[in-house]
């Protein structure tokens, strides 16, 4: 059973959303939160389910057993198979040292359960709307929650699959589950044991079996209800409806052992990996991106640039530079779309105990090999067309160190991004606002001496100038211009200064420190994003989810 007790609840700036709203739902109920749009419908929910308790009142559970939660937007990964999707989540929702039988086990039974054993081999994203919403369903399932939220399942769903779902919730209630729902779709409520009707101001203005609803708001059918709600004054509210009372103590228990960082690492690394070759299109992207932009280079550079008795510097400037940027260039666009298009299950996961730590550092496990090969091949090509001269393997080794930190950096940027925007149009927008600082204030087009004093102190926070003077020292650009018959040599030479004479590994440690700086950053603004506040004056207002609670 479910309590809730002059339950308030505020949004930023202080305006109430939610006032003072009582009920009780019994074990094994299916109930319906209904009312128009703004009136707290969601708000609600998650306050009765814990992902944001509330500022006023408190939320008591007195039955044992976990809590399942399905958000309005899908939980699931759309580029895996069905089945693996669930055997990932299993992976990291069931308590550790749970046998790969066993979960296996959890997974048929929850594919039977919502009729889906037929598409388990189907790509999610080739489910249809109600089976893929039966899908995020599936994900809560595996833990057997007792008492399970949802926000809209039925939204954006034909009245037939709508109709299925209902029964599908209908089932799991009177199975014994409580199952607490929003919606706005007026057939839902029929099939409902309860519905908590709330006015636009927030109010609960009825709560009690719908055909009861019908007779108190005078209407015929629950579409009605909402014009009725539409007309009626604030005021009327606590006069039309009465409050349950009841009392009752609740206290949580901690929930069972959870998945150690260490295992949800390598689960979410052979995740991430399903997740990159399963889709053919970003792996086409991710291939063909340098081999573009090697052919361009071939096309863009002569050979001998750096022939010693004949170099030509202004061409081994912009050579460096443009390895250091194709780097940066490569590192920045894998990690930039990385997070932004799976906010929504993330934030799921971490109500089931998912630590941030791992989740980052998996991103970052399954591009960085990739960055690697990218790196190696582009060095490699450029000194089979004669674009870079001929050195021994140490020199290569560190040219080969110093465009891998250079690409990490970069990658660590694009997953920071990535964490704080809302949505992928908005990472790729900042590509252009991420890039141009990393191609004006690096030193390439104007040396950073002879920059003007906000331009010098703005060049160093660009990790890309570091591995453009990095590239520069190991190949000796200084001494190859001083000593060649080119007379733009030492001009040139002098007014870049001794930017070239510094030890490349502190250029490496100034690239290691921004991926350190870049990580940590992404991991703090995904905590922040995907926590739930814990506002209130009442820590008992609320439990995440995935805790079971006695009373």
């Amino acid at each position: 059973m479910i309590e809730v007790r002059g339950v308030g609840q505020r949004v930023d700036g202080g305006r109430r959303t939610l006032r003072d709203v009582s009920l009780t739902i019994g074990a094994g109920e299916l109930v319906a939160i209904i009312g128009g749009s703004g009136a707290g419908k969601t708000t609600l929910l998650d306050a009765i389910a814990g992902v944001r308790p509330p500022a006023e009142g408190e939320v008591r559970h007195e039955a044992g057993g976990s809590l399942g939660y399905v958000p309005q937007d899908d939980i699931v990964h759309k580029e895996l198979p069905l089945r693996r999707t669930l055997r990932y989540a299993a992976g990291l929702r069931l308590p550790a040292g749970t046998p790969p039988e066993d979960a296996e086990r959890a997974v048929d039974d929850v594919l039977d359960a919502l009729a889906l054993t037929d598409r388990a081999g189907q790509r999610v994203g080739r489910l249809s709307g109600g089976e893929r919403k039966r899908a995020s369903i599936a994900v809560e399932l595996l833990t057997r929650p007792r008492v399970f939220f949802l926000d809209e399942p039925t939204s954006g769903l034909d009245p037939a699959t709508a109709a299925d779902l209902m029964r599908l919730l209908r089932g799991l209630a009177d199975a014994g589950t409580t199952v607490v729902m929003t919606t706005h779709h007026p057939p839902d409520v029929a099939v409902c044991d309860r519905v908590a009707v709330l006015a636009p101001d927030g109010r609960l203005a009825f709560y009690g079996p719908p055909e009861e609803a019908l007779e108190e708001f005078g209407a015929r059918a629950v579409d009605e209800i909402y014009l009725r709600l539409a007309g009626a004054a604030e005021a009327d509210w606590d006069a039309r409806f009465r409050r349950p009372g009841g009392e009752g103590t609740a206290e949580g228990t901690a929930p069972g052992p959870g998945v150690g960082a260490l295992r949800q690492w390598a689960l979410l690394t052979r995740r991430n990996l399903d997740l990159l070759t399963g889709n053919r299109l970003t792996l086409a992207v991710l291939a063909g991106s340098p081999v573009m932009v090697l052919a361009m280079f071939a096309v863009l550079f002569r050979p001998g640039a750096f022939a010693p008795e004949s170099p030509s510097p202004g061409a081994t400037v912009m050579i460096l530079f443009w390895i250091a940027f194709g780097g940066f260039f490569f590192g920045l666009t894998y990690g930039l779309l990385q997070i932004c298009t799976e906010l929504p299950v993330l934030r799921r996961e971490r109500l089931t105990g998912l630590r941030i730590g791992p989740y980052v550092l998996a991103k970052a496990a399954v591009l960085l090999p990739l960055l690697a090969v990218v790196d190696a091949l582009t060095l490699g090509v450029l000194r089979g067309l004669d674009r870079l001269p001929a050195m021994g393997w140490r020199t290569y080794g560190e040219l080969f160190a110093t465009l891998l930190l250079c690409s990490v950096a970069a990658l660590a940027l694009g997953l920071l991004v990535s964490a704080a925007v809302t949505d992928p149009a908005q990472a790729t927008m900042a590509l252009p606002m991420l890039c141009f600082p990393q191609v004006l204030f690096v030193g390439a087009i104007l040396p950073v001496p002879v920059m003007a004093a906000p331009g010098r102190w703005l060049s160093c926070a660009m990790s890309n100038r570091w591995a453009f003077e990095g590239l520069g020292h190991s190949l000796g650009v200084d001494r190859l211009w001083a000593s060649g018959r080119s007379p733009l040599g030492p001009p040139l030479l002098a007014s870049y200064g001794g930017t070239f004479s510094r030890a490349v590994a502190a250029d490496w440690a100034i690239l290691a420190g921004f991926a350190a700086l870049f990580l940590a950053g992404t991991a703090a603004v995904l905590a922040r994003r995907t926590r739930p506040p814990a506002n209130g004056p009442s820590r008992r207002a609320g439990k995440p989810p995935n805790t079971a609670i006695k009373s």
